[in-house]
């Protein structure tokens, strides 16, 4: 997906959650897309035939959505948007980095105890 952020401005997620039957994967199935929206800092707008139908901002809430097993229309305005956050920019470098980051000043935490005692 980050390949494809420069040139796109708006997430589309068009899915069919019918095989979870009435489980937390329509749930568990819209966190994913909030989490998508806000780290790459777009919209997305969600289509499902069962399970969640919505629009997501750019900083991962909510601003519409209809309920599972429902048939609707759902409106709204959404805006293309463009840029790179820091997520779309390093991937998962940046958090491997800050991993690292942490394990260092654990082990270096680690080692001046031991000294000391």
């Amino acid at each position: 997906m980050r390949g494809q952020l420069p040139a796109a401005t708006l997430l589309v997620n068009v899915s069919n959650d019918a095989w979870f039957g009435e489980s937390v994967a329509a749930e568990q199935h819209w966190q994913i897309a909030q989490m998508r929206s806000l780290e790459s800092g777009r919209m997305m707008l969600r289509a499902n035939n069962t399970g969640i139908t919505g629009i997501i901002g750019t900083d991962g809430r909510s601003l519409a959505r209809l309920a599972p097993f429902t048939t609707d229309t759902l409106t709204g305005v959404v805006q293309g948007r463009t840029g790179a956050t820091p997520y779309v920019r390093w991937g998962e470098w940046g958090i491997l980095l800050l991993l690292a980051l942490a394990l260092s000043g654990a082990a270096v935490s680690i080692h001046r105890a031991r000294g000391r005692t």
